[in-house]
């Protein structure tokens, strides 16, 4: 599968070959929406707490004899039936995470860098630098149309380009070994360097 390369000034850097395995399969929503399940399950925080009954703070005398009211027989104040009083069952700290085994998180890689290349929403670039000015960085993604977009370098981002794209709202910034499903598919572009293309087929083979 062979690809255009451009420039940051939108010229022409020639071409390059991307590998079938990685951009040419047929995308599974299936395995898609696995992975992203997984991601943002793990990324929840799972703070929510709430007090039960030996929580509230409440006199623990009995409300009112047992006997001769004509209401019910009730003991503590601190009953859920009670208005403040402690929470039946409800939510307590505890971590959302689920396994997911990396030969599937490989795949559903795969198929998220398939599925941009396949809507035509995968760009290549020479290389992600710049003299690190954010007006400069913007006018050159004004003209080469990109409105959301997601640029995965090498090894390393270009500390210049990290700079400028910074302050850049609509730009996201990540090394190969942070490119994730999730990322990628909320990208409206996905920005690929020569060396993140190489460091990608080199991860996922």
């Amino acid at each position: 599968m062979k690809l255009d390369v451009i420039t940051l000034d939108g010229g022409s850097a020639g071409s390059v070959e991307l590998d079938e395995a990685l951009f040419g399969l047929e995308p599974r929503a299936d395995i898609l929406h696995r992975v992203v399940r997984w991601q943002r399950n793990n990324a929840q925080q799972g703070t929510h707490k709430v007090k039960t009954r030996r929580e509230t703070s409440y006199s623990t005398k009995k409300i009112y004899k047992q006997k001769g009211t004509g209401g019910a027989r009730h003991g503590d104040r601190n009953a859920p039936i009670f208005r403040k009083g402690g929470v039946y069952k409800g939510p307590v700290p505890r971590s959302h995470g689920h396994e997911l085994t990396k030969k599937f998180r490989k795949l559903g890689l795969k198929h998220a860098l398939s599925a941009k290349a396949r809507a035509g929403e995968l760009v290549v670039i020479e290389a992600a630098a710049t003299e690190g000015k954010t007006a400069v960085l913007a006018r050159q993604l004004k003209n080469l149309g990109w409105k959301r977009a997601l640029v995965i370098d090498g090894a390393e981002v270009n500390e210049g380009f990290a700079r400028a794209a910074r302050n850049i709202e609509t730009v996201d910034v990540l090394p190969s070994m942070g490119a994730n499903v999730y990322d990628i598919l909320r990208s409206d572009t996905l920005v690929l360097t020569k060396a993140g293309v190489e460091a990608l087929e080199a991860r996922l083979k």
